[in-house]
């Protein structure tokens, strides 16, 4: 991993304390009010292809460790048989229901109880797949920085429109710029943002 050395994160024990409080306030909540839309949304995926509710996927969090993330399925069951891939616009991979669910970001909503886990927080840098980490961290500066803290449900990068096939270097620059200007006022910030540019968010593919 790069070296941390000059990077401001969220140090103080008061300060992640706050945030680790306010994560598990905000996802218990989320949880409790998005339940009917859980249930509606796991009977839409059975009727619409085969395959299970729910997709699990090993991504890197906090400390580059890796960790099981949560999703609604979006694609064909074994979609990645022969190996992942990059998700692109029109990707024959992806479900009727899925392309619908991505472009209103329903399907990353499970991740609600990784965060109840601790193993992400609402706001923070998305996290990414080791295969493609190990791929970014040699050709991005400081790539690796971004998991200082633990990886978000959303994060600055996205809601500025830096999500899909978009460039890693800005997402990276993006989440750093987060880590060393971090507040609690800054993740409602973007937790608001999230919510009502759910349906104008762009590479929601």
């Amino acid at each position: 991993m790069s070296s941390f050395v000059g990077l401001k994160t969220i140090q103080g024990r008061r300060e992640r304390l706050s945030k680790r409080v306010f994560d598990l306030v905000f996802a218990s909540l989320g949880l409790i009010l998005l339940a009917p839309v859980f249930v509606v949304v796991a009977v839409l995926i059975k009727l619409d292809s085969r395959g299970p509710v729910f997709y699990v996927q090993e991504r890197m969090g906090l400390d580059a460790k890796p960790f099981s993330m949560l999703k609604f399925r979006s694609m064909r069951k074994n979609a990645e048989a022969h190996g992942p891939g990059w998700t692109v616009e029109d990707d024959p991979r992806v479900t009727r229901l899925g392309r619908f669910l991505r472009r209103i970001n329903v399907d990353e909503l499970p991740q609600l109880i990784n965060v109840l886990l601790g193993q992400m927080s609402l706001v923070g840098p998305r996290p990414e797949r080791p295969i493609y980490v190990n791929q970014f961290r040699r050709s991005i500066p400081r790539y690796m920085d971004r998991h200082w803290e633990k990886a978000g449900l959303t994060g600055w990068a996205q809601v500025n429109g830096l999500r899909g096939d978009t460039s890693i270097a800005e997402r990276t620059k993006y989440d750093l710029w987060y880590i060393e200007n971090w507040s609690l006022l800054l993740d409602v910030k973007i937790l608001l943002r999230t919510v009502f540019n759910v349906f104008e968010l762009p590479n929601a593919y």
